[in-house]
């Protein structure tokens, strides 16, 4: 719903030019109030967002189409790798690091395939990999059976909390509730029945710190669901893992002797604290039970676990001191996710001052060879800066995600690991399940560079891109070609979608920019039609009808 709203009375206008078109742009008055001049930097700033946003786009979806050409004929399941196991599906891979993306990616470049083929293979993966319950287990296209004759727990319950954590819990928080979300609280469910707190797994299957890793992915994953289901069960699940490893025999400064800091280990440092935060809301004693043990445990990293520009080393032995692993870890921002988190609610500033020290050193990091090369330690590295840039908006920050975002874009189009020749040019990145993770921190980036705007339906040749001062949206939209369709706008999705508390930052989500409060009116300004409006937020989220001549920008402002 939208109103006139009077302007000779309520607005002042102002007349700048941007590339050569002259708009007006109105301030709203208050009596007695100076006017407000709006730098047009503003809306160039939005135009360099749109096309940064628009290759991010065009990116993403070349990677879904060329995926969905490997993808099995008969269950369209697409397979764990290219190159290797490329006659097999499974849960810990190929479900949890690249189909949830190529869902994402399709929501938003192609509504027809999201609604269609993406659910298509939802549904066909529910029936045909649920092995305990509904938990999947690795399947074979060529046996059109279960890869493994015998099942193994061990396999099944990482393959589950893999799967929940690292692919249906972030698309649930954008999406909603959806048959992703349905199918990642089923499985949970089933979970309960068999796991508590992981342990006794054997590192032949899982590798280094494999209890570390499924006990951190459930703590992350109960603390959240916790407050999105509302059901008492999770937290109380996630307290026995928490007492496990901070009142009880399993604290990591007194047993263990190799303290991973980088993924496969580090989410039990950010799972801690998730849990933590959530106690702060849900149960303050558990939480002052917790505090010291955490806190301590948060210290010692600070002091044992990082290099001279306060990232991560891969590990350390907290029964020595010793750094293990000396390589900076790419995850630094997974946790530090969790320091911000608990600076949230209990103001440590050193906690806060460890994500200044690594903005303040990310420019030493350029071109950095994380991960030896790969787009998937790329990925991690931008989305640490991104997540928590969102929190701390610090220049030093944005500049660099902008110039290594370039760098992890151009290994889509070369064949820069062995192997990889293949692929040059199709859309394929690497060939493996982790090319998933490359279209996550793409989506991740487009969704800054338009503070959460978007468009539907999206082609190649529309751009959007946005840039937020004070409380006002400047939005440029444009099109190579005659485009009609509506813009959409985000909303305070860690509440509405996800009932959390507070927005504390967490591995995998999708930062919230310019959000919108359905309950809030906003004015609308159109630049080129000289005319402002009030709008409901409610209109907002369902969408605003644009129509664009070939060639022409629109330029937009909505003001809270």
């Amino acid at each position: 719903m939208s109103t006139k709203a009077p302007l000779a009375r309520c607005f002042s206008v102002h007349k700048i030019l941007m590339g050569g078109l002259a708009i007006l742009i109105f301030d709203a008055c208050q009596p007695d109030e100076e006017e407000t001049t709006y730098d047009p930097r503003l809306f160039e700033k939005a135009a360099l967002n749109a096309e940064q946003a628009h290759e991010g786009f065009v990116r993403s979806d070349a990677y879904m189409r060329a995926w969905l050409e490997y993808a099995d004929s008969r269950t369209k399941l697409i397979p764990r790798n290219l190159y290797d196991d490329s006659t097999i599906w499974n849960g810990k891979d190929a479900a949890a690091d690249n189909y949830p993306f190529m869902v994402l990616t399709s929501f938003f470049t192609d509504q027809d395939l999201y609604q269609g083929v993406m659910r298509e293979m939802l549904e066909n993966e529910t029936q045909l990999t649920s092995r305990v319950k509904s938990m999947p287990d690795t399947y074979s296209f060529v046996k059109q059976d279960f890869e493994d004759e015998e099942v193994a727990m061990e396999r099944v319950l990482f393959g589950t909390s893999e799967y929940i954590k690292d692919g249906l819990l972030p698309l649930s928080e954008w999406l909603g509730k959806s048959p992703w979300s349905e199918r990642m609280v089923n499985m949970l469910r089933d979970m309960d029945e068999y796991i508590d707190v992981a342990g006794g797994f054997g590192d032949e299957y899982f590798g280094s710190a494999p209890e570390a890793e499924v006990n951190g992915e459930l703590l992350q994953i109960l603390s959240r669901i916790y407050w999105m289901t509302g059901e008492q069960k999770f937290l109380d699940w996630a307290i026995q893992i928490g007492d496990y490893y901070l009142l009880e025999e399993k604290y990591p400064l007194t047993d263990f002797d190799y303290l991973r800091l980088r993924d496969h280990g580090c989410e039990l440092i950010s799972g801690l604290c998730e849990l933590y935060v959530t106690l702060h809301f849900a149960d303050q004693g558990k939480k002052n039970e917790y505090q010291e043990r955490l806190h301590g445990l948060l210290d010692y990293i600070l002091m044992h676990g990082r290099n001279e520009d306060g990232l991560f080393y891969n590990a350390i032995n907290p029964q020595t001191n010793e750094v293990v692993d000396e390589q900076a870890a790419d995850t630094w921002g997974y946790t530090l996710n969790g320091y911000y988190a608990v600076y949230m609610v209990d103001s440590v500033e050193a906690y806060k001052e460890a994500v200044d020290k690594v903005f303040a050193n990310l420019s030493k990091y350029q071109n950095f060879d994380w991960e030896r090369g790969s787009a998937d330690g790329y990925a991690d590295a931008i989305e640490s800066a991104l997540n928590l840039y969102n929190r701390i908006p610090d220049e030093r920050a944005a500049r660099w995600i902008d110039s290594e975002i370039k760098v992890m874009w151009a290994m889509q189009d070369s064949s820069h690991r062995e192997g990889s020749e293949q692929w040059k040019g199709s859309g394929i990145i690497e060939g493996w399940h982790g090319d998933g993770n490359f279209a996550r921190t793409t989506i991740m980036h487009n969704l800054w560079k338009s503070q959460g705007t978007y468009v539907q339906p999206w082609n190649d040749a529309i751009r959007l891109g946005a840039e937020q001062r004070g409380d006002t949206l400047f939005i440029v939209l444009r099109s190579s070609s005659p485009w009609e369709g509506k813009l959409y706008f985000d909303q305070a999705r860690h509440n509405n979608s996800m009932n959390l508390p507070v927005d504390w930052p967490r591995i995998n989500q999708f930062p919230e920019w310019f959000t919108v409060d359905p309950e809030q009116t906003y004015q609308w300004i159109d630049g080129q039609a000289e005319t402002s409006e009030m709008i409901g937020g409610e209109s907002l989220l369902e969408g605003v009808p644009v129509s664009l001549p070939a060639g022409e920008k629109k330029y937009l402002m909505v003001v809270q």
